[in-house]
């Protein structure tokens, strides 16, 4: 969309013509025809074969790839191209604090010692390398606050009245906004040992 501004000068009118972004461009605006291709593309997964967990949302992560597609393709490329079985355990930096990765292995919770979770300045994608756990995913808005948030630690805790369970296995990948209160780490059945990887990207 083009807009005319009409500025006087020392007598003379001055005419300025600019050009303002279309709106339209902005995944915010998408239609949702128009995300589904782009999403079902998996260009923003830079050829990671991994599917993503149907928990995952979509237009959110239009928006936050699309406004750094830099630090995404971080994160994608370390995931599609090391050997995550075999890492040691402890944390990679990709790009310092902007994308950082850990690696832990962990006996899984029994639901009652578990609690939900969000951060505010950075997007998480966990991968379950080995083994199988329950993570609970519910939106911010239907929480309630148990401990405040840690600026340091960028992490909030939360009750919330369902548990919504998702499946984490090595067959998919899940991402958390802000948005997105989580609560990970469920025995599923019986506990056992699992490995994560969990990379951390900083949001603008």
């Amino acid at each position: 969309m083009k807009s005319l501004a009409i500025y006087f000068s020392m007598g003379m009118v001055i005419l300025c013509c600019s050009c303002t972004p279309k709106t339209s461009d902005h995944p915010q605006n998408w239609s949702d025809k128009k995300l589904t291709a782009w999403y079902n593309s998996g260009e923003w997964r830079s050829g990671w074969e991994i599917a993503p967990d149907e928990s995952v949302n979509q237009r959110e992560m239009a928006i936050q790839y699309l406004r750094n597609r830099e630090r995404w393709d971080k994160a994608f490329n370390f995931l599609k191209t090391s050997d995550l079985k075999n890492l040691e355990t402890g944390r990679y930096e990709l790009d310092g604090d902007s994308v950082f990765v850990t690696i832990s292995e962990y006996m899984t919770k029994n639901e009652e010692d578990a609690r939900f979770e969000a951060h505010q300045s950075y997007a998480d994608i966990p991968y379950l390398v080995d083994g199988e756990e329950q993570i609970g995913i519910i939106p911010l808005a239907k929480t309630t606050e148990t401990v405040p948030y840690d600026t340091l630690k960028d992490i909030v805790f939360l009750s919330a009245p369902e548990n919504n369970y998702h499946l984490a296995t090595p067959e998919r990948f899940f991402v958390f906004f802000p948005g997105d209160a989580h609560c990970p780490g469920v025995k599923k059945d019986e506990n056992q040992t699992v490995r994560k990887v969990v990379v951390k990207i900083l949001l603008p």
